[in-house]
């Protein structure tokens, strides 16, 4: 079954049942606008066209590497479209070929040489909600905590193939895909058409993937059906969604998503901004509620999970009164690039009261999350230590 198809039987399975319950038993909520999948509260919170993972309850139905393709965030710029990916196409074009623009149909590229990899995608401003909790820096934006990731197998064609196929010149320099969501309109009225964002050459012929597969199914709506990017260790901007065309030039390409947005502006960055946002930084997150309750006396399990996208995590700490004393944390899975590791801690408070949990991931390219996070106008790439407040009772 493909992803127009799930789509459409889901929604006429829920409204022939009366029920909103899905096989699972969980109650549906209504999607938000812009958003197709069902987003249930004790899943997702929600941030207008955007859905923010849970943390607080991944750990109850969620042990596993992968996020299951319901409950992973979603990350919109404007909202989900629905394509049939029986008449889609994929047009590739661009003076970076040897000749003229080049069609592919999904049953085309599922012919390819097939790849599958894990790998995490989040968004640049996962973590920004603590520039202003943290640090006294207000910042617009999504406010994510840290649920603007997710890791999944995904399947597809590596697009070195697909742009070879194409006809690639040797003097390409930019790749640059197009997804097929509606335009996007800023708030002052201006139309930037759709979302997308040039890759180097260099990137795209390495280990990028059109992926057509999430977690073993045919992509979703929300996660891109019916092809969208993979660009592993990269901010989640790259990874288009709904990829209709992709432009490969012989010079450097430009597009609002890699000029005026996601590049850092700030007094510690030039005037004109730094250089547009690549890779991702070191994060570390409890699978705990903010102000959970713990009892005192007891030996609790604690569990987390640390990313980076500059490669793998070598350890990872935990402190328990707020950064000032750090044991080492067990790792549950052999480090691998591009994806998280998850770990577990184990404590026994002995005495009641408030206590200041911290996480804190090292990765094997000497990248630790610092104290604090450098400010910047829009709240992108948050690295700092946060703060996870708990009671002992």
């Amino acid at each position: 079954m493909n992803a127009f198809e799930y789509d459409r039987e889901q929604r006429a399975a829920q409204a022939a049942s009366g029920s909103g319950l899905p096989s699972g038993g969980v109650e549906l909520s209504a999607p938000v606008a812009g958003i197709v999948k069902p987003l249930p509260p004790e899943w997702f919170v929600r941030h207008e066209t955007n859905a923010e993972m849970r943390w607080d309850t991944l750990r109850e139905s969620c042990t596993g590497f992968h996020v299951p393709t319901e409950r992973f965030f979603v990350r919109n710029h404007t909202g989900t479209p629905v394509i049939d990916p029986d008449t889609w196409r994929l047009t590739v074009t661009g003076d970076g070929l040897r000749g003229p623009a080049v069609e592919f149909g999904l049953a085309e590229l599922r012919r390819l040489p097939a790849t599958s990899l894990s790998s995490a995608v989040e968004c640049a401003g996962n973590g920004r909600s603590f520039f202003a909790a943290q640090q006294r820096h207000s910042v617009p934006g999504t406010p994510w905590t840290l649920g603007g990731i997710g890791v999944a197998s995904w399947r597809g064609v590596r697009l070195a193939e697909v742009l070879r196929l194409a006809g690639l010149r040797p003097e390409a320099v930019d790749v640059m895909p197009v997804g097929l969501d509606p335009d996007y309109v800023t708030s002052d009225g201006r139309n930037l058409g759709h979302v997308r964002r040039p890759l180097p050459i260099g990137k795209a012929l390495d280990d990028v993937l059109l992926a057509y597969e999430m977690n073993g199914e045919p992509l979703t709506p929300d996660h891109g059906a019916p092809l969208r990017l993979v660009v592993p260790g990269w901010v989640g901007i790259a990874w288009i969604k709904w990829v209709g065309t992709i432009e490969v030039a012989a010079g450097p390409l430009h597009s609002p998503w890699n000029t005026e947005f996601y590049r850092m502006f700030g007094p510690d960055y030039p005037q004109q901004g730094g250089a547009p946002l690549a890779g991702q930084v070191v994060k570390s997150a409890f699978e705990l509620a903010r102000g959970a309750a713990l009892a005192a006396g007891e030996c609790h399990r604690l569990h987390g999970r640390s990313w980076s996208g500059a490669g793998t995590i070598r350890q990872v700490e935990v402190s328990t009164d707020g950064g000032r004393g750090w044991r080492r944390a067990q790792l549950l899975d052999r480090p691998d690039a591009g994806t998280w590791t998850r770990w577990s801690f184990d404590w026994r408070p002995e005495h009641p009261g408030p206590y200041t949990l911290v996480a804190r991931a090292g990765d094997q390219e000497g990248n630790t999350q610092p104290r604090r996070s450098r400010n910047n106008r829009e709240g992108y790439l948050f690295d700092a230590l946060v703060l996870h407040p708990v009671i002992v009772v």
